[in-house]
């Protein structure tokens, strides 16, 4: 099963449209994740419109209108894996052992909010990923998106893509 990790869109405050690149990585994914900041409902119409299935979540930029359609935490299993999404999980210091206490029934992780990738392990194997943004690099070099492989239990080809700056 392939899925796409994304967050952070935060259309069109910072950014007019998604990427091209991200576009086609929706359209190739079994299942798109979104966890959360997406500011405008037309984006998670194109989202809805466009994913097999979605997962998302609202983010603390998001408005009511975000809020009504969306919850602060989604819960699916796929292939064999117990997965979450949710847009804050405080802190970079201790948060691997904060989603473990927080999360004590998921095998994977889904989270947002820093606009920075992260890949980690909690004490009891929770694996946490942030796919980082799309669209608002931050501070860091690239614009990401995550894509990996959910199959019997495992998760393979974890890949970070980088996009190309914006022009």
């Amino acid at each position: 099963m392939r899925l796409l990790l994304t967050s952070d869109t935060h259309v069109p405050a910072r950014a007019k449209r998604l990427p091209d690149a991200l576009l086609a990585a929706m359209d190739e994914a079994d299942v798109v994740f979104h966890a959360g900041d997406w500011i405008d409902e037309a984006t998670l119409d194109l989202f809805e419109a466009r994913s097999r299935r979605l997962v998302a979540v609202y983010g603390n930029n998001d408005g009511p209108g975000l809020r009504r359609r969306l919850p602060e935490v989604a819960r699916v299993e796929l292939a064999g894996l117990r997965f979450g999404t949710v847009h804050e999980t405080g802190a970079a210091t201790g948060r691997e052992r904060r989603c473990a206490a927080r999360f004590p029934d998921l095998d994977v992780l889904v989270f947002g909010h820093s606009h920075i990738p992260w890949d980690t392990r909690a004490p009891g194997g929770l694996r946490l990923l942030n796919p980082g943004s799309p669209t608002d690099r931050r501070r860091q070099p690239f614009c990401t998106y995550l894509t990996l492989t959910a199959d019997a239990g495992a998760l393979r080809d974890v890949t970070l893509h980088r996009l190309p700056p914006r022009r």
